[in-house]
């Protein structure tokens, strides 16, 4: 309808609901510059002392005021990356069944565990690995001959999984709901199963969704803090395998900011800015394979 032919008081409205959006876009963008500004300001010290040194550096002393951030670096990207390997096929997997297999009286309860799910705090997960998780992870390394540690990568790992499922989950599940009827129809009049259908018409259709949700449990990875940092191990060195300790740029900020003055904070907060644009890089690299995928 041209807003010509609405009427004053909807056209009013019209109005009203377009500078809203209009605005509040503006004030995301606005928080995001300044957000950017802010940590540039605040590490500027670390970055004029280092340079980009720092980004490659192994180094993690705070009494000799050398530090590295590849470690952390590592561990985060090695992190997010495995747990998205383990939590992507069982969303794929739950996002078919309660989208397309379940019956609605399961699909109905399941979708709702699956919510409440992700909203459960990260402490929460923390505390639950720590006494349920850990001891499993330890006896299965002392079976395969790793250093029984229980905590460290891998566990992070799972418990980051868990973590994300829900999210990608969800929006995988709400996309392959949106799939027509007509297109479906189609498939079966000529002669599909309903697994050919599933893989042949539905998955195409709903690939960008798929891809969409990978990406917001991606970037609920590479942030998460409390509960990575409970079982990681906080070992300030590059893993050597994924049953090694470790930590991540969000697990040491958490660990050290407190207690950090002077160069120390200013290199925890150049830690912070690395790690925004390297979740700002992943997503915008995620949203060129989003596009493609539509094509």
């Amino acid at each position: 309808m041209n807003d010509k032919n609405l009427s004053p008081p909807l056209k009013i409205w019209d109005d009203v609901f377009r500078y809203l959006a209009i605005g509040s876009g503006l004030i995301v963008i606005l928080l995001i510059i300044a957000s950017l500004i802010t940590l540039i300001i605040q590490s500027w010290p670390a970055i004029k002392h280092y340079g980009l040194s720092f980004i490659w550096s192994t180094d993690w002393n705070p009494l000799a005021n050398k530090y590295g951030a590849l470690p952390f670096i590592v561990g985060t990207l090695l992190t997010s990356f495995l747990a998205l390997l383990i939590a992507a096929p069982f969303a794929l997997a739950g996002a078919i069944f309660l989208g397309e297999l379940a019956p609605k009286k399961i699909a109905e309860p399941v979708s709702f565990i699956m919510e409440l799910l992700a909203g459960i705090p990260s402490v929460i997960y923390g505390l639950w690995a720590l006494f349920f998780l850990v001891p499993i992870i330890r006896k299965l390394e002392m079976k395969i001959g790793a250093p029984p540690y229980g905590l460290g990568i891998f566990t992070a790992s799972l418990v980051l999984a868990i973590m994300i499922l829900p999210y990608a989950l969800s929006v995988a599940r709400d996309v392959i709901k949106l799939c027509p009827n007509d297109l479906k129809e189609a498939a079966y009049g000529l002669g599909a199963t309903r697994w050919e259908t599933i893989r042949g018409v539905i998955l195409p259709y709903a690939k960008s969704g798929i891809v969409a949700g990978i990406v917001l449990a991606l970037g609920r990875a590479l942030g998460e803090t409390m509960a990575v940092t409970m079982v990681i191990g906080n070992k300030s060195t590059i893993p050597s395998s994924i049953w090694d300790l470790g930590n991540t740029m969000a697990s040491v900020i958490a660990n050290e900011f407190n207690e950090a003055q002077g160069l120390h904070l200013a290199v925890l907060v150049e830690i912070g800015l690395l790690l925004f644009i390297i979740t700002v890089l992943v997503n915008l690299i995620a949203r060129v394979f989003i596009i493609k995928t539509r094509v």
